[in-house]
């Protein structure tokens, strides 16, 4: 039985008690220590970049409702430096993703203007900030995507694979844009028992973070706001994944000696 989530804790408090924490834009910035309003101007900038997003061409349910950018990062500590490593593939292990996992999946890089903007870089390091005090690391292997989910063939699935894991310490969800959609709840499940919880992230900048180790989590389907054309229905969110022990990525068998 699901129940809502209603009741608000500093962000490292309820990652280490609870898996989650639900953060609004003003909870956001606080609790990264982020210079609003000038962050919040110098982030406003990016999100056209959602406007520019590739189809996603690796789809294996036969939809076109995804659209796609991607990079790498690590962080090191103690002085949480961000660096952005060589463009790379993203992989997962099917253990995680059933549906995607397995192969090697290249995506268009995340523009530089995107990738090089100050406020993406505060963003980036802030969180990685923010999980070392949960979980102390020399390092954060960063992912993030762009991802634009759309309603034009009357349904986009944020989540195709379903409740899953991503195989990495931490996951972020974070909120750019939703307009002229309906559905879209959030779900995250404790991944060891019965316990859950639902919500419907809607403002601009309400972040998702969740103990990837404790929860799973997914996204259900959107569909094309009532009398609206379903062209116009799209949701776009960034999706960061930090991990400690580096990049996931498939086994290479050892050169013969």
């Amino acid at each position: 039985m699901f129940n809502i989530v209603t009741v608000q804790k500093p962000a490292d408090q309820a990652l280490r008690q609870d898996g989650l924490s639900l953060l609004m834009p003003a909870d956001l910035t606080a609790s990264l220590q982020l210079a609003a309003p000038q962050w919040r101007q110098g982030w406003d900038r990016l999100a056209d970049a959602w406007n520019r997003l590739p189809p996603d061409a690796h789809l294996k349910d036969g939809g076109h409702y995804r659209r796609r950018r991607h990079a790498c990062f690590v962080q090191d500590f103690p002085d949480g430096t961000l660096t952005r490593t060589p463009h790379r593939a993203h992989w997962q292990p099917t253990d995680y993703n059933a549906l995607h996992g397995g192969f090697e999946r290249w995506f268009d890089p995340i523009e530089p203007g995107v990738a090089d903007a100050p406020a993406w870089g505060e963003l980036l390091a802030g969180l990685g900030r923010l999980f070392a005090r949960v979980r102390p690391v020399p390092r954060w292997f960063i992912e993030a995507h762009q991802f634009r989910i759309d309603t034009s063939e009357g349904v986009g699935r944020p989540t195709p694979e379903g409740a899953h894991r991503d195989g990495v310490d931490f996951v972020v969800v974070l909120m750019v844009a939703r307009r002229g959609v309906k559905g879209g709840e959030t779900r995250v499940f404790d991944a060891h028992g019965p316990d859950g919880v639902r919500f419907l992230m809607q403002e601009p900048l309400t972040a998702l973070l969740l103990d990837d180790e404790r929860v799973i989590h997914e996204t259900t389907p959107i569909f094309p706001a009532d009398s609206l054309d379903p062209q116009e229905g799209q949701r776009d969110t960034l999706v960061l994944t930090y991990r400690a022990g580096g990049f996931q990525a498939p086994e290479r068998p050892a050169l013969a000696q």
